[in-house]
């Protein structure tokens, strides 16, 4: 069996996918100010700079900078998942092997992580964060999706506010 290895590249810029474990949920937009608080706890403790982030029901996409001479993705992917998810009501049915590790069942144990290459893959992966609440159909236009740092992106001029139909109007993830 082959083993995974992740890239890990100190001060470099990072595409993300976390799941939850059950992926009819609305988990997410549920605690949405929970996990903004964890996100920000995090931040202050382990910084992280936030291109884009974007936060569906059952799971999440975002970029992130790290600081220079960091690395460390695992570790604050760790804090937010954990944080999160014992803050949450205790409604979960647990396996046995998931009440072994001291697990809640919530999250998938992995998530996606891809090292940004250059600025065209980070273009493609930045306007893929922002697609995504329309690609799903959660949406008619990126600009009705609430849980999006799209917003913000208009705001600075990275977007017109009607980029894939969208007003630009609403709040950040």
């Amino acid at each position: 069996m082959s083993r995974y290895r992740r890239a890990h590249m100190p001060g470099a810029t990072y595409f993300f996918t976390a799941n939850l474990l059950n992926r009819r949920s609305n988990l997410l937009v549920r605690h949405i100010d929970l996990l903004r608080e964890t996100v920000r706890a995090t931040r202050s403790r382990h910084p992280f700079h936030v291109d884009a982030w974007v936060v569906l029901p059952d799971h999440m996409h975002c970029v992130w900078t790290l600081p220079d001479g960091d690395a460390d993705f695992a570790l604050r992917w760790k804090v937010i998942k954990f944080a999160v998810a014992r803050r949450l009501p205790k409604t979960e049915v647990l396996t046995a092997t998931q009440r072994s590790r001291g697990e809640r069942g919530i999250w998938q144990r992995r998530y996606w992580e891809h090292l940004i290459q250059d600025e065209r893959d980070y273009r493609h992966h930045v306007d893929y964060v922002h697609l995504n609440p329309l690609k799903h159909g959660l949406v008619d236009r990126v600009a009705d999706w609430p849980f999006s740092s799209f917003h913000r992106a208009v705001r600075a001029g990275v977007y017109s506010g009607d980029w894939c139909g969208g007003d630009g109007a609403g709040q950040d993830a």
